[in-house]
């Protein structure tokens, strides 16, 4: 290889070393609150967050290397954030797998049957986004909630994030988040010991209910496409890519099944790290650009062996502090979701309605609020398309 070869991979390198690394920072901290909110043990989660960033590292670099496109998989930050906000007490984790295992069948399932695909993106985007929007707002009122018991600690990381939203939005919610560690590790006297450097990877044998079905794997299933898939492939069609559906949604399907026998999580195409490593600025040569979502991948590797160190803080950080670092980090996804929810005038009600049963996390049947949220949602869309029997002519 010349040096000017060697000089023009150095741009993709970088992008997809940037992207998986903001991309981490950015999000880490979400499914950590996931898995302590489910019960999972600090074993569990340590398996489960070495085994994601050994999963999307390797499917990021194979997508990428055999379709020659910037495709980058990742686990699902919305569904992270809908898992921790779910009503999920005696549910088990065992169930929480089920689901998450169904989730993968779901998905692989579409990308064998593209209707399944047609009807999930027939869903109303005021509807999917206020469901999101309902899931994660007590997460994004979480930080100044947290303020008021720890000003010192709090106060700081949302002038951060606040300035950085204003000068440079990319890095925002990942700098804001590694302040929010640092300060927290100095102020709570967090501490790393030997052990914490040790990987174990438990196996789970998956168990079903009802609970698993609906109030895991269907809210899980049409985040994961409505949030990101769906998403996914329009960024990456802006960018002139066409993405291979069936490939993409087989394996990241078939990858999260697996990965639900290992305490693992659901995977799909990623959004904003797509375009990160689709622009131009990772190579003015589209045909070079999957470059970028490989050298990302082999940066997953490379976290996933301090996968022991992050569990171990976030299990001696205080709730509170650590729901207040998981909601700066969704405060651009709910912004986002409350433009897309009073964009239709004529489904502003249901939206509303379909965002406060989601925020409420009632359960009926053992089935949590956001199916719910997303039924009522629909139904009311159809009930206000009838004429009004009541109404003159």
């Amino acid at each position: 290889m010349s040096v000017g070869q060697a000089l023009g991979l150095r741009a993709p390198i970088i992008a997809g070393v940037v992207a998986s690394i903001t991309g981490t920072a950015a999000t880490t901290a979400i499914f950590l609150s996931a898995f302590v909110a489910i019960g999972a043990t600090k074993e569990q989660t340590i398996s489960m967050v070495a085994i994601m960033l050994v999963f999307y590292g390797a499917l990021s670099m194979f997508l990428s290397w055999r379709h020659k496109m910037p495709l980058s998989v990742v686990w699902s930050t919305p569904g992270a954030a809908l898992l921790a906000g779910a009503s999920l007490t005696g549910v088990g984790f065992a169930n929480v797998m089920g689901g998450i295992l169904i989730t993968g069948l779901l998905l692989a399932l579409t990308g064998l049957w593209p209707r399944l695909g047609e009807l999930v993106s027939k869903i109303p985007k005021s509807v999917a986004s206020a469901m999101l929007a309902g899931v994660i707002f007590n997460f994004c009122v979480a930080p100044f909630i947290a303020s008021a018991q720890y000003p010192m600690l709090v106060l700081p990381v949302i002038a951060v994030w606040i300035l950085l939203y204003w000068l440079a939005p990319l890095w925002a919610s990942p700098v804001a988040i590694v302040l929010a560690f640092t300060l927290i590790g100095i102020n709570q006297g967090l501490s790393v010991s030997a052990s914490d450097w040790l990987i174990g990877i438990n196996m789970v044998q998956p168990e079903f209910s009802i609970a698993s079905v609906f109030t895991i794997a269907l809210p899980l299933y049409l985040v994961a496409m409505a949030s990101q898939n769906i998403p996914g492939i329009a960024i990456m069609k802006s960018f002139g890519y066409e993405v291979p559906f069936r490939s993409s949604l087989v394996t990241t399907g078939l990858g999260t099944v697996v990965a639900s026998f290992f305490g693992g999580f659901v995977m799909n195409l990623a959004a904003i790290t797509a375009a990160l490593n689709a622009n131009e600025q990772a190579h003015k040569d589209p045909t070079k650009r999957w470059i970028a979502s490989v050298s990302g991948g082999l940066v997953y590797w490379v976290f996933a062996v301090f996968a022991g160190v992050a569990v171990a803080f976030v299990y001696q950080t205080p709730r509170e502090l650590l729901l207040a670092a998981s909601g700066l980090a969704l405060l651009p996804t709910i912004v986002n979701s409350f433009n897309v929810m009073v964009e239709t005038a004529d489904q502003r009600l249901p939206a509303v309605i379909t965002f406060l049963v989601a925020s409420s996390g009632v359960a009926f049947f053992s089935v949590g609020a956001a199916f719910w949220a997303i039924l009522l949602g629909l139904a009311l869309i159809a009930l206000l398309k009838l004429r009004n029997p009541l109404k003159k002519a």
